[in-house]
């Protein structure tokens, strides 16, 4: 794979964030550092360290973004965690070892999923194979209790009569392995019932079923299917060909992997790739006040400090050492400072980047040049429908203009104005879209006034737009 330079980097951010020149560079040399690293001899290698970054500014203004697209880039393990969320070790809340298992859990399964891509064709072989025998056995049987459908002749397949309800429609034909092999390769059985047999219980491996992601990261990618790879049972179950396709080939899949190397490369991953981007860090600091122990401020914060210098976490796969994951760390910093940080903790962080406020024109930009922008989002949900929907040129600067109006008189939140204005803004083409299929309608600015220029107007009201 070609390893992206500082500019490519800092190019493809551009394509997802509007502006932030500062905050970009500083992620795209933080990484493409760590793809230097790996170049260097292996008594070197050990001692270049991460350079954590702390980015600071108003919210809405892409922190978040731009440490997920460049985890994205690089394909890097990536989690994300709210400093909040965490309490000192010993007291009720989640203890900040958690925030490494999180990202062991998102490697493993993006590994997972690579590996099956990989195999998937192979394993959809084998399962085509195993339902072609239990739909030759399925018949074979069929035939010795309905005798009148045809005799079993000694080294093929009986020929299968209309009147079974299994084939109902079918004319009288003699079905080989073979043959029944290549309908299922074409897809002609697929609303066959097809008597299949399963593990029992079904491995934990199953739970490396992509569409089941969620479930790999709250029971575990892996469970305990490496201990389970000797099923201890089998079990019988009636299903059309598709389902039995979907379930074999899942079963074939989870043979043939070796969970052992996928999990030594996901731990890998996270060692040498792993990106952990920590939002809120300035709500756990401030003044020191003399109040009690502050085991959700400073108790987390000395917790950080092992994360952040290089330690090991045990994990439900084995040791992981953070010496050489990525910290970003996030926070407004509206009302302390990262000197109110403890001291050790600021060191963690030699590279501070603030992030500018937006600006009319920001937003403007924001609007209609990302490749996810709202309007490109908006036009296409729309268009769905058969209502074309185009946002005009003075349409798109009334509405940053009055997303710039509310971030002033009301709570300044960014870019996240666009979506509640926008959103109140094609309310009724939205509503209405199914009666009007073939119609074209231009969102200008006087159309804008019409549809949010009221709310805006009355500050009272205004306060209420979020």
């Amino acid at each position: 794979m070609t390893v992206p330079t500082p500019r490519s980097i800092v190019e493809d951010l551009d394509r997802y964030v509007i502006g932030q020149q500062e905050a970009k560079r500083a992620l795209a040399v933080a990484l493409s550092n760590r793809e230097r690293r790996r170049k260097l001899p292996p008594d070197i290698r050990a001692d270049v360290m991460p350079k954590n970054i702390l980015m600071m500014g108003p919210t809405g203004v892409g922190k978040t973004e731009l440490a997920r697209r460049v985890a994205g880039i690089l394909d890097a393990p990536f989690t994300k965690v709210e400093a909040t969320k965490f309490t000192e070790v010993g007291y009720v809340g989640r203890d900040v070892e958690s925030i490494i298992h999180d990202l062991v859990e998102v490697s493993a399964a993006k590994v997972y999923r690579e590996e099956v891509k990989q195999i998937e064709s192979n394993a959809e072989k084998l399962a085509t194979e195993r339902i072609a025998t239990y739909l030759y056995q399925q018949m074979a049987t069929t035939d010795k209790q309905v005798k009148h459908e045809g005799r079993r002749v000694s080294g093929s397949i009986p020929k299968m009569q209309g009147p079974h309800p299994s084939w109902k429609g079918r004319e009288t034909v003699t079905l080989t392995r073979a043959k029944l092999a290549k309908l299922l390769a074409s897809r002609k059985l697929e609303d066959q019932l097809v008597e299949i047999e399963v593990s029992d219980p079904e491995p934990a491996g199953a739970g490396f079923d992509p569409r089941l992601e969620m479930d790999m990261v709250n029971d575990g990618v892996f469970g305990d299917c490496r201990n389970q790879r000797e099923p201890s049972g089998e079990r019988k179950r009636k299903v059309r060909v598709k389902e039995a396709r979907r379930i074999l080939t899942r079963e074939e899949a989870n043979k043939l992997l070796d969970y052992d190397q996928v999990v030594d490369e996901a731990m890998r991953r996270v060692e040498d790739d792993g990106v952990v981007f920590i939002d809120e860090l300035d709500k756990i600091c401030g003044p020191k006040l003399d109040l009690g122990r502050d085991i959700s401020g400073e108790g987390v914060q000395r917790d950080l400090l092992p994360l952040l210098e290089g330690t090991t976490v045990a994990t439900r796969y084995g040791p992981v050492k953070t010496d050489h994951i990525l910290f970003v760390a996030a926070g407004t910093f509206s009302k302390s400072k990262p000197t109110d940080l403890i001291p050790e903790l600021q060191g963690r962080f030699p590279l501070r980047v603030e992030l500018n406020p937006l600006s009319q024109q920001d937003l403007e930009t924001i609007l209609v040049e990302p490749r996810n922008s709202l309007v490109k989002q908006y036009e296409a949900l729309l268009a769905t429908e058969g209502l074309s929907v185009v946002f005009t040129e003075d349409g798109v600067q009334e509405i940053a203009r009055l997303a710039t109006l509310m971030n002033e008189r009301t709570e300044n939140t960014g870019a996240r104005r666009l979506f509640t204005i926008v959103e109140k803004l094609v309310e009724d083409l939205s509503f209405t879209a199914p009666e009007r299929k073939g119609q074209r309608v231009e969102i200008d600015a006087p159309y804008v006034i019409e549809q949010v220029g009221d709310m805006v107007k009355d500050e009272n009201l205004g306060r209420y737009i979020l």
